[in-house]
């Protein structure tokens, strides 16, 4: 049989987008993806047309999980092979900037998934540990976003009942696109600020809009007499690698500054995935898997017609279309996996710490409690590794420089 007649019986034998699949169908469907990203990549676009015509036969936004992903795809693989994948990544992020539909998005995801509650207490109670002697604490938060992370570590410290240290934040995220590049982050700044005053925390914020390669130790403006701590959650994987620029890369040159800073801990959370490769093909199925657990878990754990649900989902498409769609410095998603980044940390001078046992327990528990059965919590090479059905899907770890007097977190 050859190829062209293999590809009309594998779109004869998947049900339509109103229907869920499973088992035969869904190898079938996912067997197409992959044909046509090697269309894609091979430019041989009349086969690649018509591989994403037969996708959009049998995906839909609104059908299971891997129809709706298969949806994003097709989507994403259009573009590419138009050449207009940057432009339509910008323009969808744009659709999504208000940090009221954000904050949508992100309870739904924090009552369907324990990744982001977990990392929060993972890193709040670290924080809490390590300054519970401390009179001024310095938090350099590199990807600070909205800053949901706070107002909980805010409460945490209110519930003490001890004297509290004065606490600094200094904020830094990507410069937002516009007239006003600090405008995120100087806004996550005032609501943070009107949180600290809620909880009666005495509190101060700076904010940096800018390429975090491009920062210096004396923008953060760091005093001897406080306690100083560095947290990232999940954004070391917007930072271009030695793929883009293969001299002083952007993570290699951030990752030396945090060693020079001297923290008493650096709070590094990751995104388990290994599409980073800049070879399409590779590429491409690593993402399919990677997105394919979280449809999943939207599937499992969520109502197909459920509202917040596509909300969810439309928030995280533009993250899988950039892997798709985007190459060069346009493509800003290139997760790496734990051990990858463990490798990256010690080449630039950092040391790991253990888990902490306690937290441990309790993010175990927490999860067990609160969240769907196949949700899981391991530990490997002293990092808490959070997963679906058995797919590691984000990992916390912490460190600290050569040069640092903390030893334990503990």
């Amino acid at each position: 049989m050859n190829s062209q007649e293999h590809l009309k019986d594998l779109g004869d034998e998947i049900g339509n987008g109103g229907e869920q699949i499973t088992g035969k169908s869904m190898a079938n469907l996912q067997s197409l993806l992959v044909y046509c990203s090697e269309a894609v990549s091979a430019s041989d676009c009349s086969t690649a047309y018509e591989l994403i015509n037969k996708i959009r036969q049998h995906s839909s936004p609104k059908g299971d999980c891997f129809q709706r992903l298969a949806h994003y795809i097709a989507n994403g693989l259009e573009a590419r092979l138009g050449g207009i994948g940057s432009e339509i990544y910008h323009e969808l992020i744009s659709k999504h900037g208000s940090a009221t539909e954000h904050l949508k998005a992100f309870c739904v995801y924090l009552s369907a998934c324990p990744y982001l509650r977990a990392s929060y207490y993972f890193a709040n109670e670290t924080i809490i540990n390590i300054s519970k002697d401390a009179t001024k604490v310095h938090i350099i938060d590199f990807g600070i976003n909205f800053g949901y992370q706070w107002p909980g570590y805010f409460e945490r410290l209110s519930s003490l009942g001890t004297t509290q240290p004065k606490i600094r934040i200094t904020g830094i995220d990507f410069p937002h696109k516009g007239f006003r590049p600090a405008k995120r982050v100087d806004e996550t700044g005032r609501r943070l600020s009107e949180y600290a005053e809620r909880f009666g925390v005495c509190f101060n914020y700076q904010g940096i809009a800018s390429k975090w390669e491009n920062i210096k130790i004396e923008d953060l403006k760091i005093h001897e007499d406080e306690i100083v701590i560095v947290n990232s959650l999940y954004s070391f994987r917007n930072l271009a690698d030695e793929t883009v620029v293969a001299v002083n890369c952007p993570r290699e040159k951030v990752l030396s500054m945090i060693r020079k800073i001297k923290p008493c801990v650096f709070i590094h959370g990751i995104v388990n995935a290994s599409y980073s490769t800049p070879f399409f093909p590779s590429r491409f199925k690593e993402c399919l898997k990677s997105y394919l657990s979280f449809f999943d878990m939207c599937d499992t754990t969520m109502p197909r017609e459920s509202e917040g649900r596509l909300l969810l989902e439309r928030f995280v498409s533009p993250k899988l279309y950039n892997v798709i769609a985007c190459e060069g410095t346009e493509r800003v998603e290139r997760a790496e996996n734990y051990k990858k980044w463990q490798a990256r940390n010690i080449r630039a001078g950092l040391v790991q710490l253990p888990v902490n046992s306690a937290i441990m327990k309790k993010v175990k528990k927490s999860v067990g409690e609160l969240y769907h059965k196949e949700f899981f919590i391991d530990e490997d090479h002293k990092w808490l590794l959070m997963g679906w059905k058995g797919s590691i899907s984000q990992a916390l770890s912490t460190w600290k420089s050569h040069e640092s007097d903390s030893e334990s977190v503990d």
